[in-house]
């Protein structure tokens, strides 16, 4: 793992990285409450992705997780699931969204 990465800087480039058209319809609040760092929600609307730092009072699914395994599943080196499944991960309110989550971000090029 590159020692630049860092949760804000991930943060910073979602939107860029973003796929409206996979996307679609999809009307959602990915909440992330980090352990160890900030926390920021990632709001999808009507094809158009928006962060900001904090808590959101509503959101869709929270995800809760170090800062550690936010920055290994976004890079890849680990997947979503098997953070899930080794209890490195927790999801809590609509979790059939957290599948859908990485298909809406293109990996870096």
């Amino acid at each position: 793992m590159s020692s630049d990465i860092t949760v804000t800087r991930v943060i910073e480039k979602l939107p860029s990285r973003f796929q409206a058209d996979a996307a679609g319809s999809l009307d959602a609040i990915f909440q992330f409450l980090l352990e160890d760092d900030d926390d920021f929600y990632i709001s999808i609307k009507e094809q158009t992705c928006t962060t900001e730092q904090g808590e959101h009072q509503d959101p869709s699914i929270t995800l809760l997780m170090d800062a550690d395994t936010f920055i290994r599943v976004v890079t890849g080196e680990q997947d979503g699931m098997s953070a899930f499944l080794k209890g490195q991960l927790r999801a809590e309110g609509n979790v059939m969204l957290a599948t859908k989550l990485g298909k809406l971000f293109k990996n870096k090029s």
